[in-house]
């Protein structure tokens, strides 16, 4: 059986060790500055040992297709290949940097962000198909705005492009692969939901669209390691009764090995952007906290749509409870369908519960690498504890989800729990996050 420091091949490239940092959102913008920010956040993992880093969504236009504030586009060329120094820095720590690409479809800033909708009122958002009805509910109940433009035929192909174009911008800067933000309500999962896809023409089978981009980044980019998430839309509320099931997600990505990915991460999540992606705790200190009050009020649009989105979160913290690893079973039962590499994400935590996920008991692997996403920001050098680690170790991260509701202001991602915080600063002390 594999073991965490075992090297894994992904498309013909070997990593390290089978530990990845998974993508989290580093709103590091598209400023001269963004290098340097990148850096920041991501090199720490790498220096402390893990495999393959995952750098945050990146939007594949310059402009609209955004689903947070900062985010780092790479759709310009030479803007891109000035981050030759962040890919650099991790190569110099021996370890492989994937960028992800996406675009959010229907889930953009101007559909949920209420200032940056009056600074940018001439985009709209790009549909696989006219929104479904509970979106234009809530457009006519003012909580959301759509002005949604269907893509045509041609629109799409040129939208696949996109895709390539950047893979390729993302190689000629150093970048070791490219991951496709296949999950979280973007186009991508649009393409693939029959919540969302009711198209007549080729891309009515959402695979097609998949295909497509494939093609593109391989005309574009080479034989660069190609990796997507495989959404299962399990955690869909119950009026929702046309959606993707775990069975559908692992046909999936049974036909994207056929395709010719190098490695899938099937996911559990819902039709919409909501804590069945992010499990935990309701983030009260967050939704309290003054620092941020006026940016919700920014993002939601005034006080009382702010309060109920906080509403909602504390709903959802219930429905959607913490389990360790809760996309386990449904990678098993990609593994035991397709022939790549089966990467593993959600709930992970602890170094048993990774030992038994790459198959220390008698069941066998149920994935071939394991990866972390919240802890980082807990404890950006992760992996120095987890790596050659006694048997007990385990992320300091107590899911409690403050550091992700402040992202809507377009502040970074980082542990802001003092209780945290301080069991990082007494580990820090004894010098576990060194490593040679």
């Amino acid at each position: 059986m594999p073991e965490l420091e075992a090297p894994l091949e992904i498309g013909g490239l070997e990593l390290p060790n089978r530990l990845y940092r998974a993508p989290l959102l580093e709103c590091a913008g598209d400023g001269p500055d963004a290098p340097e920010t990148l850096a920041g956040e991501l090199e720490p993992a790498a220096a402390a040992g893990a495999g393959l880093v995952f750098q945050g969504a990146a939007p594949v236009r310059e402009t609209g297709g955004r689903v947070a504030p900062s985010m780092t586009p790479l759709a310009d060329p030479e803007f891109t290949r000035t981050l030759s120094s962040l890919t650099d820095a991790i190569h110099d720590h021996g370890g492989r940097i994937f960028a992800q690409l996406d675009h959010g479809g229907l889930r953009t800033m101007e559909t949920w962000h209420a200032e940056y909708r009056r600074a940018n009122p001439g985009l709209t958002q790009l549909a696989v198909s006219e929104p479904p009805w509970p979106l234009r509910l809530a457009d006519r109940l003012g909580f959301l705005t759509f002005d949604a433009r269907v893509l045509s035929t041609e629109e799409v192909y040129e939208l696949a492009a996109d895709f390539g174009r950047c893979a390729a911008n993302a190689a000629d800067a150093g970048y070791d692969g490219v991951h496709l933000a296949g999950a979280n309500m973007g186009i991508l999962q649009q393409f693939l939901s029959p919540f969302y896809n009711r198209r007549d023409d080729e891309f009515a089978d959402g695979m097609r669209f998949f295909e497509v981009v494939h093609d593109e980044i391989r005309e574009r980019a080479g034989d660069v390691p190609l990796v997507t998430k495989v959404p299962a839309e399990t955690a869909v509320p119950p009026f929702v009764r046309r959606h993707l099931t775990e069975d559908d997600a692992v046909e999936i990505c049974a036909r994207l090995d056929r395709i010719g990915y190098d490695a899938l991460v099937p996911v559990r999540c819902s039709t919409f952007w909501d804590m069945s992606i992010v499990r935990g705790r309701f983030p009260e200190r967050a939704w309290r906290d003054e620092q941020f009050r006026e940016g919700y009020v920014a993002a939601f649009g005034n006080r009382w749509k702010a309060a109920l989105v906080a509403a909602v979160n504390r709903v959802e913290a219930v429905a959607y409870g913490f389990e360790p690893g809760w996309n386990a079973d449904l990678a098993r039962r990609v593994r035991e369908r397709t022939s790549v590499p089966v990467l593993l994400e959600g709930g992970i935590r602890s170094c048993e519960q990774i030992d038994d996920l790459l198959g220390s008991d008698d069941s066998g692997p149920v994935c071939d690498a394991v990866g972390m996403g919240r802890p980082f920001y807990a404890e950006p050098r992760l992996p120095a504890r987890l790596l050659d680690s006694a048997d007990d170790a385990e992320a300091v991260c107590d899911n409690c989800n403050n550091c992700t509701v402040p992202q809507v202001t377009g502040a970074n991602g980082v542990c802001r729990t003092p209780e945290v915080l301080a069991e990082r600063g007494r580990l820090e002390r004894e010098g576990v996050y060194e490593r040679d």
